[in-house]
């Protein structure tokens, strides 16, 4: 398994809270925490930028990804508005996780609730070579449900 250095910054308000983890040792996803200095609660159908409490300096070639959480979309309906979420190599602000409330009911966010993970991975540069046309596969165009449920 590869590893990379990342440099990263606990914010004033986070001092007291713990970095980003793997829960696991196979996980892909490090868990992110609420930095939120009072309970935050999302009505049915809202939304809410919840602080993380860091931020860092990947390396040029990677980006991170915030991403769901698995357990609190089913159980609560609770996911992210934008996923995955991308942090660029050259982004430097605090890391926020855009909840949303999908389900029925409303939903509390507490200070060190796990909201979110960060998964850090390798960006390819695309060059573009302008065709006339696209050479052919079995599958062609089909697309959205083509091959059934």
């Amino acid at each position: 398994m590869d590893h990379i250095s990342v440099q990263i910054v606990r914010l004033p308000h986070a001092l007291d809270m713990p970095l980003p983890a793997y829960a696991t040792a196979s996980a892909a996803g490090m868990d992110l925490r609420a930095a939120v200095d009072e309970p935050v609660t999302l009505a049915p159908g809202a939304r809410c930028a919840i602080p993380t409490g860091i931020a860092v300096a990947l390396p040029e070639g990677y980006e991170a990804q915030i991403r769901p959480r698995s357990g609190l979309a089913l159980e609560y309906g609770v996911s992210m508005a934008n996923t995955p979420g991308t942090i660029d190599a050259d982004y430097r602000g605090e890391i926020r996780a855009i909840m949303v409330n999908l389900g029925e009911k409303p939903f509390v966010i507490r200070r060190g609730d796990r909201i979110a993970q960060m998964v850090v991975g390798p960006v390819a540069r695309v060059v573009w070579h302008e065709v006339g046309e696209l050479p052919d596969t079995e599958r062609g165009a089909g697309g959205f449900g083509h091959t059934g449920r």
